[in-house]
């Protein structure tokens, strides 16, 4: 799946993953290819991003998360 991390700064990450993991506002959320469509927010926290180059952690304050036709796009604080 494509995923893109988001700030209004500048883009944390863009590229190709088998798993997300995410801190959802209602609980931790894990996101793998070809997830259903999902819209929800985020807390604080560490979103993992592991690919075939390993795993990478993005630290966000909060924001939204958008699953669609297997891309992923976090809108991060």
């Amino acid at each position: 799946m494509t995923v893109y991390i988001l700030t209004p700064d500048k883009t944390l990450f863009s590229g190709e993953a088998t798993y997300v993991g995410l801190p959802g506002s209602d609980g931790s959320l894990g996101i793998m290819d070809r997830h259903a469509a999902l819209i929800t927010t985020l807390k604080k926290g560490a979103v993992l991003v592991r690919g075939a180059n390993g795993e990478e952690t993005f630290e966000v304050s909060g924001g939204t998360v958008e699953v669609l036709n297997n891309v992923v796009t976090i809108l991060a604080a």
